[in-house]
């Protein structure tokens, strides 16, 4: 009966994740250095494997990286970002056009496709889909739904690189191959909101995420909402919830007007 209880009661502060007054979330079972470590494990699978993730060479497109890193670094530096000093915010481009998508490790390591890249019309759509999977990080989403499914010490053992036979099967989840990492309604609204607070501390619109449904609307593609902006919430439902998360903390929702390369010359200097 003891032992009963004593499990009972680390199911319970397992399941009870809280943020401290510096905004960071906390967890009594997986430090932050642990988020690094799975972080950076999951990483090395991604980009030991070009074949399931060609990483566009940065050598061959330093334009390229450099307009979205600029774009990460503002997004980062927002000052909204809780973990903006502890996470690495490395992002690479995968060059596959025709996967429409982007996910973030837990620890920070950002990876987007071009596919999606080209299919978005600006950089505020852009901004609002990388705040989006950011947030996603920094709230430690990954990491709870990944508590979930795959218990703490497992999760430990890989973040410790003693388990890399399901290391691939993470970054798959996390990159939307094969069995999708699907994330509660909860977190993808939160994430839908600090994307919008992110952005409020740049010059994107912080409503972009919005604008990213809103042509996936129009285009009727809604029902094939890429695994990274979940179809739970509904996407007309979350176009209403980020607009009016915009209107309550009164961020501007005007389009950034661009110095240097624009978005469409980024789009341009991909292959």
């Amino acid at each position: 009966m003891k032992k009963i209880a004593l499990n009972l009661f680390v199911v319970t502060i397992l399941s009870s994740c809280v943020g401290s007054s510096t905004g960071k979330v906390s967890s009594l079972f997986f430090t932050v250095a642990d988020d690094q470590k799975l972080g950076l494990q999951v990483q090395e699978e991604i980009e030991s494997n070009p074949s399931e993730y060609p990483i566009l060479s940065e050598s061959k497109y330093p334009k390229s990286y450099e307009y979205i890193r600029d774009m990460t670094d503002n997004i980062i530096n927002s000052g909204n970002v809780a973990y903006k000093d502890d996470f690495a915010w490395v992002v690479k481009i995968i060059q596959d056009d025709n996967t429409l998508n982007a996910f973030c490790t837990p620890g920070g390591y950002i990876y987007v496709y071009t596919g999606l890249i080209k299919y978005l019309n600006s950089a505020d759509d852009l901004a609002g889909v990388m705040g989006h999977e950011i947030a996603h990080a920094d709230r430690r989403h990954s990491i709870k739904q990944l508590e979930k499914q795959y218990g703490i010490s497992l999760l430990l053992s890989i973040a410790l690189g003693e388990s890399a036979s399901q290391t691939a099967q993470i970054a798959g989840q996390l990159a939307g191959k094969g069995t999708i990492l699907a994330f509660s309604r909860g977190a993808e609204t939160e994430a839908d909101e600090y994307s919008v607070r992110y952005l409020s501390g740049t010059s994107y619109a912080c409503n972009g995420a919005a604008t990213f449904f809103e042509k996936l609307l129009k285009e009727g593609k809604a029902g094939g909402t890429p695994a990274f902006m979940s179809t739970h919430p509904s996407p007309d439902n979350r176009v209403e919830e980020i607009n009016k998360m915009a209107g309550t903390i009164n961020c501007s929702t005007k389009s950034i007007q661009e110095s240097g390369m624009t978005y469409a010359q980024f789009k341009a200097s991909l292959p």
